[in-house]
Formats: structure tokens, sequence, C-alpha cells
């Protein structure tokens, strides 16, 4: 089933997580309306950047977020959140500024690790631009994109 042009549900609800230990991650009626706003919001990404974007973490039911150690405010299980890739683009830390640079409506733009950008979208959007990086006391958020 198509959300968008160029975004499946398939593709925003699967998890090897979910698979392997059996978890259904079916979105409900509200969380399907999330993903077709969200996949709206990355076709607007791809549509700038001419290639296409790998999303490897979309829609994640509340057992599958538990069982991945997900944030437990995590808009991930709202479908208002994606983890994004695109390879053939250019580095996640590339695609995050080319998010920022849109000034598009977001909740956060979040480059996650130098390993991939995860966006979210919401209803009274924060507007965070943070970087994620792992720190001897955990994971730290820092303000803005730094590489």
């Amino acid at each position: 089933m198509n959300l968008s042009k160029h975004f499946t549900l398939e593709e925003m609800i699967f998890s090897e997580t979910a698979e392997r230990l059996g978890i259904d991650n079916s979105p409900s009626t509200e969380v399907l309306s999330n993903l077709r706003g969200l996949t709206n919001f990355l076709e607007v990404v791809r549509e700038k950047i001419k290639k296409p974007i790998f999303v490897s973490s979309g829609y994640r039911c509340p057992e599958l977020n538990r069982a991945i150690g997900g944030s437990r405010s995590s808009l991930h299980m709202k479908g208002l959140a994606a983890d994004i890739v695109s390879r053939s683009y250019g580095t996640p830390a590339e695609l995050a500024e080319v998010i920022v640079a849109l000034d598009l409506e977001f909740d956060q733009v979040i480059l996650e690790f130098g390993r991939w950008v995860h966006v979210s979208v919401a209803e009274n959007p924060r507007h965070q631009i943070l970087t994620a990086k792992h720190s001897p006391a955990g994971v730290v958020y820092e303000p803005g994109l730094v590489v």
C-alpha cells in the first residue's frame, strides 16, 4: 500500500526486531494517518535531493519500541518519526543539512552518531536540530549539526 508517491506502508512499519520477536507492528487508523503526513514530509526531502531515501525505522508499536530500548515518549510510536539515510545522495550529515535548509515544519532533525538522520513531525513542532553522540556518560545531544 502506497502512503505517498515513493513510500509504502510496508517500509514504514518493517522491523527485523518485530519479525524476530513475533511482535505485531500494525498501525492503528490514527497512526496510518500520521504516517501519510510523515511520508509527505519525506517526499519534499526526496524531491530536493533527487535521490531515494531509505527508512531504517519508521513506526514502532509500544511493544517494539520497548524491545529496542526506544524513548518512552518516542514519536515513532505515533507514526510521526523516521530514521533515514540516502547513501546515493551523500552522508547522513549532508542529508541532515539539506533537511534543515529546506526550512520545513519539523519537530526534530537529529544527526544520530553520524550514521542516520532522525526526523520527526508534530502538531506543535519544536524545530530542534541536534546531534547525538556517544560519550563515556552515555548518549549526549548537542545543539545543532555537529560533524
